[in-house]
């Protein structure tokens, strides 16, 4: 009798794909996503003069 059993495994590597297609979905994977742009707004150089 081992400490886990398969079904753990299994059901763990199953909800880690599911977890990280979520944040992929959330944040988009190369377009810009609305809730993407919420979360962080967009990178802007500061003007010297």
């Amino acid at each position: 009798m081992g400490l886990f059993k398969a079904d753990f495994y299994r059901f763990f590597a199953l909800g880690f794909a599911g977890g990280a297609l979520l944040v992929l979905g959330v944040m988009g994977i190369g377009g810009h996503s609305p809730l993407a742009s919420d979360f962080a707004p967009a990178a802007q150089a500061a003007e010297t003069h």
